[in-house]
């Protein structure tokens, strides 16, 4: 099942228009605060990056599209902290919904707050996905494989998956095997990390796109071993 955010090679939605090399990193002050919030959100350990993405992608088609790029990222937090139960629908309308004041008691997730003092920190550190795993790498650099037909998410119907639409049942080669990860197409649903092996995997122009703008050109896409089968 594919969803609307699976918008690569898709005709009809225009040109992609590049900021500039002198473009600020926020083009509004309140891009930045919703990309604080999302990562302070994030540091309270109720979900993960797999499934973050997939609520942004599980929004309904009409506001996906309506909502620019920051929008997304503040409505798919909403939809997590309702879901998991960080937050109520209520709780998301009153600025002073677990702040411990106005008589209202601190949140029970309070203490694992993230600090301004710990963000350097924190972002720092980031969030690595490579896991040790018992499943052994079956290809190797330079192996043809083909991205397996159907696509899609195997494990949870209309789930998430890292394995675009527009690569589905193309051919490539094994460029790199970056050793093994977590497998969003579980993580995003709780089912566990289930780490795989996961590789870069050059695709000629031609292969996925009718008409390549160059045909000397490649594209490389990092996707796990279960994506993939001989070619």
């Amino acid at each position: 099942m594919s969803r609307l955010h699976d918008m690569g090679g898709r005709f009809g939605d225009g040109h992609i228009q590049p900021a500039g090399r002198d473009a600020p990193v926020f083009a509004e002050d309140w891009h930045a605060r919703a990309l604080a919030v999302t990562l302070a959100c994030g540091a309270l350990g109720q979900w993960n990056i797999d499934t973050s993405r997939h609520a942004r992608e599980r929004l309904a088609p009409l506001d996906y599209m309506r909502f620019s790029y920051y929008e997304k990222w503040l409505a798919g937090l909403a939809v997590l902290l309702v879901e998991k139960g960080v937050l109520s629908r209520e709780d998301l309308t009153s600025v002073d919904a677990g702040t411990g004041t106005d008589g209202v008691a601190p949140h029970p997730l309070a203490a694992r707050a993230l600090k301004a003092p710990d963000v350097a920190a924190a972002l720092a550190k980031g969030g690595p996905a490579d896991r040790p795993s018992d499943i052994t790498a079956v290809f190797a650099v330079g192996d043809a494989v083909r991205c397996r037909r159907p696509g899609g998410n195997r494990l949870v119907a209309g789930g998430h998956t890292r394995l675009p639409t527009y690569a589905v049942g193309a051919t490539g080669r094994i460029f790199r095997l970056h050793g093994t990860h977590v497998l969003p197409d579980s993580a995003a649903h709780g089912l566990g990390e289930a780490p795989e092996p996961l590789y870069a995997v050059s695709f000629p122009a031609g292969e996925l796109w009718n008409h390549a703008e160059d045909p000397c050109d490649e594209v490389v896409l990092d996707l796990w071993q279960s994506y993939l089968v001989p070619a």
